[in-house]
């Protein structure tokens, strides 16, 4: 019987994942990661908390398997939250759930899924893996509006050959009808919304918190550089946004760009916002192959964003410019932008 290490966050996505994969007749060892110190976070929006913990150990009772909670909080905070601070101070938005997804739980988890004999990493997420030859394939689910592949491109092939997603062929209803009918506590659970270390969504905040610096005040330009007003900290903008800039133009104004080196933040038209080219960084083409030309595919440069027709190319091994067949709305350094043929996904990177 082959053994699969199911990642259990409470959640009733992966406690659905542990019964189908345990009913699939997988030898099943349930996980929980601890990833920052969540026990006094209040709120049923995100996740991680102490009683996110009893929940998984909850459910892995019913289904009569062990489970275990690994501390991986010095990962996390290596490899998520100090990139993810890093990220705003230079201008950018980072997206933390893909970093958590690329280092914590399909390299950290799965290597120590090796070490406890495990064939296989299983995660609530929704998407598929398909065998194509010698290869493995990162497909979308089968019910779209829940699909998550977005934030799973950088699986590799070595990691694709050993994970699992039960949840790929089924709807977020069947998934919750499932979990009442196994009497889970997760059942009726409300998804997590929020970046599960900033329940409260105030990211400036928790930035001044960890830092301890000041981020001072600038000035608000418009796209020829005059000067339209004074903003409160370079941390408190993205790009696209509109809500909540704390100035008055007589005409709505949205964030263009982050002057980092000149403390600026410059505000556009709502139709200057659109660009018809990127670049992206830290590339992962799935297959594991480099193209050698230019790649017809649809691309996404947000989560649950629209696919739109592009045109990919290789500029570097891990770098990659793509051109839109028509202009996209705030294109925004940091998320990601994840290229798609089909179902299947071709790889994704950062937009720089």
């Amino acid at each position: 019987m082959q053994k699969a290490l199911i990642a259990m966050s409470g959640g009733v996505d992966s406690s659905v994942a542990a019964y189908l994969t345990k009913q699939a007749g997988y030898d099943c060892i349930g996980v929980t990661m601890r990833l920052f110190d969540g026990e006094n976070i209040a709120g049923d929006k995100t996740c991680c908390s102490e009683d996110d913990v009893l929940d998984a150990k909850s459910v892995a009772r019913r289904l009569g398997i062990p489970h275990h909670t690994f501390n991986f909080k010095s990962d996390f905070e290596k490899s998520v939250i100090e990139p993810f601070v890093a990220e705003y101070e230079r201008g950018a938005t980072p997206n933390p759930c893909i970093e958590c997804n690329r280092h914590l739980k399909f390299a950290a988890l799965y290597e120590r899924a090796k070490a406890l004999g495990c064939e296989y990493i299983v995660t609530g997420h929704y998407a598929r893996i398909v065998r194509a030859g010698e290869k493995y394939l990162l497909c979308r689910a089968k019910n779209t509006e829940k699909d998550q592949s977005y934030v799973l491109y950088s699986l590799t092939q070595e990691q694709l050959t050993h994970t699992l997603f039960p949840l790929g062929e089924i709807s977020k209803e069947q998934t919750r009808a499932i979990a009442a009918e196994q009497g889970f506590i997760s059942a009726h659970k409300p998804e997590s919304q929020d970046i599960c270390f900033i329940p409260d969504g105030d990211y400036a905040a928790f930035i001044r918190r960890r830092t301890g610096r000041d981020y001072p005040e600038g000035d608000f330009v418009d796209t020829a550089g005059n000067v339209l007003g004074r903003h409160k900290g370079i941390i408190e903008y993205t790009v696209g946004q509109r809500k909540g800039l704390g100035i008055a133009l007589g005409a709505p104004a949205y964030v263009k760009e982050i002057d980092t080196a000149n403390n600026r933040v410059v505000l556009c038209k709502n139709e200057e916002l659109f660009t018809s080219e990127l670049n992206a960084k830290d590339f992962n083409w799935i297959s594991g192959d480099l193209p050698t030309g230019e790649v017809n595919c649809m691309a996404a440069v947000r989560y649950r964003g629209a696919l739109k027709p592009a045109i990919a190319i290789p500029t570097g091994e891990d770098t990659v410019a793509v051109r839109f067949l028509s202009p996209q709305r705030a294109v925004t350094p940091g998320q990601a932008v994840v290229l798609y043929d089909g179902d299947t996904v071709l790889g994704g990177g950062t937009i720089d």
